[in-house]
Protein backbone atom coordinates (compact mmCIF):
# COMPACT_ATOMS: atom_id res chain seq x y z
CA UNK A 1 0.00 0.00 0.00
CA UNK A 2 1.41 3.55 -0.90
CA UNK A 3 -0.84 5.11 1.36
CA UNK A 4 0.81 6.46 4.57
CA UNK A 5 -1.93 5.06 7.24
CA UNK A 6 -1.16 5.09 11.09
CA UNK A 7 -2.93 3.74 13.74
CA UNK A 8 -3.57 4.68 17.54
CA UNK A 9 -3.96 2.54 20.57
CA UNK A 10 -4.68 3.20 24.23
CA UNK A 11 -2.47 1.78 27.09
CA UNK A 12 -5.03 -1.32 28.61
CA UNK A 13 -5.64 -0.97 31.86
CA UNK A 14 -5.88 -5.02 33.00
CA UNK A 15 -4.14 -8.22 31.88
CA UNK A 16 -7.78 -8.60 29.95
CA UNK A 17 -6.87 -5.52 27.81
CA UNK A 18 -3.62 -6.44 27.56
CA UNK A 19 -4.41 -9.96 25.55
CA UNK A 20 -7.68 -7.95 23.86
CA UNK A 21 -5.41 -5.53 22.12
CA UNK A 22 -2.60 -7.94 20.98
CA UNK A 23 -5.61 -9.66 18.94
CA UNK A 24 -6.50 -6.10 17.47
CA UNK A 25 -3.41 -5.09 16.50
CA UNK A 26 -2.80 -8.41 14.93
CA UNK A 27 -5.54 -7.83 12.60
CA UNK A 28 -4.57 -4.54 11.65
CA UNK A 29 -1.06 -5.29 11.15
CA UNK A 30 -2.18 -6.52 7.48
CA UNK A 31 -2.99 -2.75 6.72
CA UNK A 32 1.11 -1.78 6.81
CA UNK A 33 0.57 0.67 8.92
CA UNK A 34 3.66 3.35 8.66
CA UNK A 35 3.57 3.68 12.55
CA UNK A 36 1.39 3.05 15.76
CA UNK A 37 0.73 5.33 18.58
CA UNK A 38 0.16 4.81 21.68
CA UNK A 39 -0.87 8.05 24.01
CA UNK A 40 -0.21 9.00 27.42
CA UNK A 41 -2.80 9.77 30.20
CA UNK A 42 -3.04 12.93 32.01
CA UNK A 43 -0.02 13.98 33.66
CA UNK A 44 1.58 10.97 32.20
CA UNK A 45 -1.20 9.09 34.32
CA UNK A 46 -0.10 6.13 31.90
CA UNK A 47 3.49 6.88 31.12
CA UNK A 48 4.13 3.01 32.19
CA UNK A 49 1.67 1.80 29.81
CA UNK A 50 2.64 3.51 27.02
CA UNK A 51 6.04 1.87 27.66
CA UNK A 52 4.97 -1.29 27.84
CA UNK A 53 2.83 -1.16 24.97
CA UNK A 54 5.28 0.75 22.69
CA UNK A 55 7.76 -1.96 23.32
CA UNK A 56 5.50 -4.77 22.32
CA UNK A 57 4.76 -2.89 18.84
CA UNK A 58 8.23 -2.98 18.39
CA UNK A 59 8.79 -6.72 19.28
CA UNK A 60 5.89 -7.20 16.58
CA UNK A 61 8.08 -5.61 13.82
CA UNK A 62 6.51 -2.28 13.81
CA UNK A 63 7.35 0.94 14.73
CA UNK A 64 6.28 2.16 18.13
CA UNK A 65 5.58 5.66 18.90
CA UNK A 66 4.82 6.95 22.15
CA UNK A 67 2.96 10.17 22.83
CA UNK A 68 4.40 12.19 25.47
CA UNK A 69 3.15 15.09 27.23
CA UNK A 70 4.54 17.52 29.22
CA UNK A 71 2.15 19.43 31.40
CA UNK A 72 3.00 18.51 34.94
CA UNK A 73 6.21 17.39 34.16
CA UNK A 74 9.59 18.61 34.95
CA UNK A 75 13.17 18.73 33.06
CA UNK A 76 14.75 15.51 34.33
CA UNK A 77 11.51 13.63 34.61
CA UNK A 78 11.18 14.24 30.13
CA UNK A 79 15.14 13.72 29.96
CA UNK A 80 14.60 10.24 31.64
CA UNK A 81 11.37 9.45 29.52
CA UNK A 82 13.71 10.07 26.45
CA UNK A 83 16.19 7.98 27.35
CA UNK A 84 13.70 5.51 28.27
CA UNK A 85 12.62 5.74 24.83
CA UNK A 86 15.61 5.64 22.78
CA UNK A 87 16.93 2.52 24.71
CA UNK A 88 13.85 0.64 23.55
CA UNK A 89 14.58 1.43 19.75
CA UNK A 90 11.90 4.26 19.57
CA UNK A 91 12.45 6.71 16.91
CA UNK A 92 9.46 8.83 16.49
CA UNK A 93 7.30 10.81 19.10
CA UNK A 94 4.25 12.46 19.22
CA UNK A 95 4.91 15.32 21.42
CA UNK A 96 1.52 17.06 23.23
CA UNK A 97 1.22 19.94 26.12
CA UNK A 98 -1.69 17.47 27.45
CA UNK A 99 -3.82 18.02 30.25
CA UNK A 100 -3.41 18.16 34.48
CA UNK A 101 -5.27 15.02 35.65
CA UNK A 102 -7.77 16.01 38.17
CA UNK A 103 -6.25 17.94 41.65
CA UNK A 104 -3.02 18.05 40.41
CA UNK A 105 -1.12 20.99 41.86
CA UNK A 106 1.34 22.19 39.44
CA UNK A 107 1.91 22.43 35.35
CA UNK A 108 5.47 21.65 36.47
CA UNK A 109 8.24 23.64 34.01
CA UNK A 110 6.79 23.30 30.28
CA UNK A 111 3.56 25.24 29.32
CA UNK A 112 3.26 24.65 25.94
CA UNK A 113 3.88 22.00 22.98
CA UNK A 114 6.38 24.11 21.49
CA UNK A 115 8.23 23.78 24.82
CA UNK A 116 8.88 20.19 24.93
CA UNK A 117 9.63 20.11 21.09
CA UNK A 118 12.33 22.29 21.84
CA UNK A 119 13.96 20.88 25.05
CA UNK A 120 13.95 17.12 22.59
CA UNK A 121 15.82 18.81 19.89
CA UNK A 122 18.45 20.13 22.12
CA UNK A 123 18.54 17.16 24.37
CA UNK A 124 18.32 14.27 21.36
CA UNK A 125 19.07 16.49 18.05
CA UNK A 126 17.80 14.64 15.33
CA UNK A 127 17.55 11.37 16.82
CA UNK A 128 13.55 11.62 16.72
CA UNK A 129 10.86 12.46 14.25
CA UNK A 130 8.62 14.44 16.64
CA UNK A 131 4.58 14.56 15.36
CA UNK A 132 2.32 17.38 17.14
CA UNK A 133 -1.07 17.80 17.46
CA UNK A 134 -3.38 19.77 14.79
CA UNK A 135 -6.91 21.18 15.02
CA UNK A 136 -8.18 22.23 11.58
CA UNK A 137 -11.49 22.94 13.84
CA UNK A 138 -9.30 24.86 16.25
CA UNK A 139 -8.28 24.18 19.72
CA UNK A 140 -10.90 24.58 22.43
CA UNK A 141 -8.71 26.66 24.71
CA UNK A 142 -7.13 29.14 21.73
CA UNK A 143 -8.05 32.70 21.93
CA UNK A 144 -8.84 32.42 18.17
CA UNK A 145 -8.20 31.20 14.84
CA UNK A 146 -4.67 33.11 14.34
CA UNK A 147 -3.29 31.89 17.34
CA UNK A 148 -4.47 28.41 16.96
CA UNK A 149 -2.50 28.30 13.55
CA UNK A 150 0.49 30.54 15.37
CA UNK A 151 0.86 27.86 17.68
CA UNK A 152 1.34 25.00 15.37
CA UNK A 153 3.65 27.41 14.04
CA UNK A 154 5.67 27.86 16.84
CA UNK A 155 5.52 24.09 16.99
CA UNK A 156 6.95 23.21 13.79
CA UNK A 157 9.63 26.52 14.38
CA UNK A 158 10.85 24.33 16.99
CA UNK A 159 12.05 21.29 15.33
CA UNK A 160 8.28 19.81 14.80
CA UNK A 161 8.68 16.89 11.48
CA UNK A 162 4.30 16.55 11.26
CA UNK A 163 1.42 16.99 12.21
CA UNK A 164 -1.59 14.83 13.02
CA UNK A 165 -5.21 16.19 13.61
CA UNK A 166 -7.84 16.35 15.68
CA UNK A 167 -10.25 14.06 13.93
CA UNK A 168 -12.79 16.01 11.89
CA UNK A 169 -16.00 14.79 9.75
CA UNK A 170 -15.63 18.15 7.47
CA UNK A 171 -13.37 17.94 5.20
CA UNK A 172 -13.15 21.55 3.91
CA UNK A 173 -11.83 22.67 7.96
CA UNK A 174 -8.85 20.32 6.70
CA UNK A 175 -7.81 21.59 3.56
CA UNK A 176 -8.76 25.64 5.06
CA UNK A 177 -6.34 24.62 7.73
CA UNK A 178 -3.68 23.30 5.40
CA UNK A 179 -3.90 26.10 3.05
CA UNK A 180 -3.71 28.93 6.28
CA UNK A 181 -0.20 26.75 7.31
CA UNK A 182 1.30 27.19 3.91
CA UNK A 183 0.17 30.82 3.46
CA UNK A 184 2.75 31.15 6.84
CA UNK A 185 5.29 29.81 5.12
CA UNK A 186 4.50 26.41 7.33
CA UNK A 187 4.82 23.11 4.81
CA UNK A 188 5.23 19.88 7.05
CA UNK A 189 2.53 17.46 6.38
CA UNK A 190 -0.40 17.21 8.31
CA UNK A 191 -2.04 14.05 8.83
CA UNK A 192 -5.96 13.56 8.81
CA UNK A 193 -6.94 12.11 12.11
CA UNK A 194 -10.29 10.00 11.52
CA UNK A 195 -12.69 8.48 14.01
CA UNK A 196 -14.65 5.48 12.54
CA UNK A 197 -18.13 5.74 13.91
CA UNK A 198 -18.96 2.74 15.67
CA UNK A 199 -21.00 4.03 18.58
CA UNK A 200 -23.31 6.66 18.36
CA UNK A 201 -22.97 7.59 22.17
CA UNK A 202 -19.88 7.38 22.59
CA UNK A 203 -18.90 9.61 19.30
CA UNK A 204 -21.26 12.56 20.57
CA UNK A 205 -19.62 12.28 24.55
CA UNK A 206 -16.36 12.34 22.91
CA UNK A 207 -17.35 15.23 20.28
CA UNK A 208 -18.94 17.45 22.56
CA UNK A 209 -16.11 17.15 25.20
CA UNK A 210 -12.83 17.85 22.65
CA UNK A 211 -14.33 20.31 20.53
CA UNK A 212 -14.86 18.25 17.19
CA UNK A 213 -18.06 19.48 15.17
CA UNK A 214 -20.26 16.17 14.26
CA UNK A 215 -22.29 17.88 11.24
CA UNK A 216 -25.87 18.47 12.30
CA UNK A 217 -27.24 16.03 9.05
CA UNK A 218 -24.85 13.12 10.76
CA UNK A 219 -25.75 13.29 14.40
CA UNK A 220 -29.61 13.58 13.13
CA UNK A 221 -29.24 10.04 11.22
CA UNK A 222 -27.04 8.65 13.90
CA UNK A 223 -29.94 9.67 16.70
CA UNK A 224 -32.62 8.37 14.20
CA UNK A 225 -31.34 4.78 14.42
CA UNK A 226 -31.54 4.41 17.93
CA UNK A 227 -30.20 0.97 19.17
CA UNK A 228 -29.74 -0.64 15.71
CA UNK A 229 -25.92 -1.11 15.72
CA UNK A 230 -25.39 -2.63 12.74
CA UNK A 231 -27.32 0.06 10.93
CA UNK A 232 -24.93 2.96 12.84
CA UNK A 233 -21.66 0.95 11.97
CA UNK A 234 -22.86 0.49 8.55
CA UNK A 235 -24.01 4.16 7.91
CA UNK A 236 -20.76 5.32 10.22
CA UNK A 237 -18.92 3.22 7.78
CA UNK A 238 -20.15 5.24 4.47
CA UNK A 239 -19.39 8.43 5.75
CA UNK A 240 -15.98 7.97 6.91
CA UNK A 241 -14.99 6.48 4.07
CA UNK A 242 -16.06 9.17 1.59
CA UNK A 243 -14.35 11.36 3.63
CA UNK A 244 -11.43 9.35 3.34
CA UNK A 245 -11.70 9.78 -0.44
CA UNK A 246 -12.21 13.76 -0.58
CA UNK A 247 -9.10 13.87 1.62
CA UNK A 248 -7.08 11.51 -0.55
CA UNK A 249 -8.60 13.36 -3.81
CA UNK A 250 -7.74 16.71 -2.65
CA UNK A 251 -4.07 15.51 -1.65
CA UNK A 252 -3.96 14.39 2.41
CA UNK A 253 -0.50 13.19 2.99
CA UNK A 254 -1.98 10.27 4.95
CA UNK A 255 -4.38 9.01 7.48
CA UNK A 256 -4.00 8.28 11.42
CA UNK A 257 -6.99 6.04 12.62
CA UNK A 258 -7.92 6.63 16.14
CA UNK A 259 -8.83 2.87 16.64
CA UNK A 260 -9.77 3.09 20.24
CA UNK A 261 -8.48 -0.05 20.88
CA UNK A 262 -10.86 -1.72 18.32
CA UNK A 263 -10.20 -3.39 14.94
CA UNK A 264 -13.49 -3.91 12.86
CA UNK A 265 -14.22 0.07 12.26
CA UNK A 266 -11.05 0.72 10.73
CA UNK A 267 -10.90 -2.37 8.65
CA UNK A 268 -14.84 -1.62 7.79
CA UNK A 269 -13.67 1.86 6.65
CA UNK A 270 -10.62 0.00 4.46
CA UNK A 271 -12.64 -2.16 2.97
CA UNK A 272 -14.69 0.19 1.81
CA UNK A 273 -11.71 2.03 -0.01
CA UNK A 274 -10.37 -1.23 -1.16
CA UNK A 275 -7.23 -1.02 1.32
CA UNK A 276 -8.33 -4.34 2.75
CA UNK A 277 -9.39 -7.40 2.14
CA UNK A 278 -12.88 -8.11 2.37
CA UNK A 279 -13.59 -10.23 5.06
Amino acid sequence: MSLNLSLEFFPPKTPEGVEKLRAVRARLYPLKPEFCSVTFGAGGSTQDGTLDTVREIVGEGMRGVPHLSCIGQTAESIRERLATYRAAGVRRIVALRGDLPSGYGSGGEFRYASDLVAFIRAETGDHFKLAVAAYPEIHPQAKSPDADLDAFAAKVRAGANVGITQYFFNPDAYFRYRDELKARGVDVPVLPGIMPITNSTQLLRFSDSCGAEVPRWIRARLQAFGDDAAAIRDFGADVVAALCERLRAGGAPGFHFYTLNQANGTLEVCRRLGWATPA
